[in-house]
């Protein structure tokens, strides 16, 4: 087992650096960086002081289970939510995304369809569109994109995403986790 890399990986999904983590437990930023590439190994008071700081129990830790990540996600596997209503289906594409970074869905957008409108927040969002086109509200400005073109932007204003055209619009649609 590599105790380093396990607590490397744990660090950086804490989003803490090697100092950080050392000023937390103190430890010396070098011994982190030693203990990271297995240069060295932790008492077990230190190790158990380090899991705490990086919010991981010490079963959990040493859980070869837990190591294992789920990388593929099969279509039977996704979330599929449809609004008849504002005419539109999103397939979430990643089991848990929600939990994540970055949330990926399928949109579908039907003639007339309308997405839910999404209010100002420190997010980012990311769109490919695969066919048809789409309209998207930034606070008071209009975008409009067709197939083959890519949207970024940032979710400061009230946003939504709309069908601009007389066929379906389907969009693969990337928004980063909201930091408020």
């Amino acid at each position: 087992m590599q105790i380093g890399k396990k607590i490397k990986r744990l660090r950086l999904k804490k989003g803490l650096t090697q100092e950080e983590l050392g000023e937390r437990t103190d430890l010396s930023k070098g011994y982190i960086s030693q203990l990271e590439r297995d240069l060295t190994s932790p008492s077990i008071e230190t190790l158990f002081s380090l899991l705490e700081v990086l919010g991981s129990s010490p079963k959990e830790f040493f859980d070869d289970g837990a190591e294992r990540r789920e990388i593929v996600f099969r279509k039977d596997e996704h979330t599929l939510n449809t609004d008849a209503e504002r005419k539109f289906t999103v397939r979430w594409l990643v089991s848990e995304s929600n939990e994540n970074l970055m949330e990926p869905v399928l949109l579908t957008l039907g003639p007339g369809g309308r997405f839910k409108e999404f209010e100002p927040s420190l997010s980012e969002t990311f769109i490919y569109v695969l066919k048809g086109k789409i309209k998207i509200e930034l606070g008071k400005e209009t975008f409009l994109a067709a197939a083959g073109d890519a949207v970024y932007y940032e979710a400061a204003d009230d946003h939504r995403v709309s069908n601009a055209g007389q066929t379906d619009a389907e969009c693969l649609l990337v928004a980063t986790e909201s930091y408020l």
